[in-house]
């Protein structure tokens, strides 16, 4: 149980910074929005925290699940029309996720209930 509420909080912080980058700085369509933080979030958490965390340690994860984010951005400006990204947003993307996601890790780091 305790999982699943750290993965509907990874969603509500990747959607906030999602929101912020791709909905403040430049303005794309919420269904975007949600998509990405959904994709970001799901990809995020396989590789970045079961994978990386538990080899490489916290700050090498926040680092990759940021450049994660900013990749998954991309590719979706690639080949969603509707939806647009810019250096300044992929930069405060970036940042954001490096950030929460570093402070999320020390949660799943200190609690033992919770995987990884």
């Amino acid at each position: 149980m305790k999982t699943a509420w750290a993965l509907i909080s990874k969603f509500i912080i990747t959607l906030l910074a999602v929101a912020i980058s791709f909905g403040l700085i430049i303005e794309n369509p919420f269904t975007w929005i949600i998509t990405l933080a959904i994709l970001a979030t799901a990809v995020n958490y396989v590789l970045g925290d079961l994978v990386v965390l538990p080899k490489f340690g916290n700050i090498s994860a926040s680092i990759g699940d940021g450049l994660l984010g900013v990749l998954l951005a991309y590719l979706m400006d690639l080949g969603v029309p509707a939806f647009n990204t810019n250096s300044t947003s992929l930069i405060a993307l970036f940042l954001l996720i490096a950030v929460a996601e570093y402070l999320f890790h020390q949660y799943l780091l200190r609690d033992e209930k919770v995987a990884p």
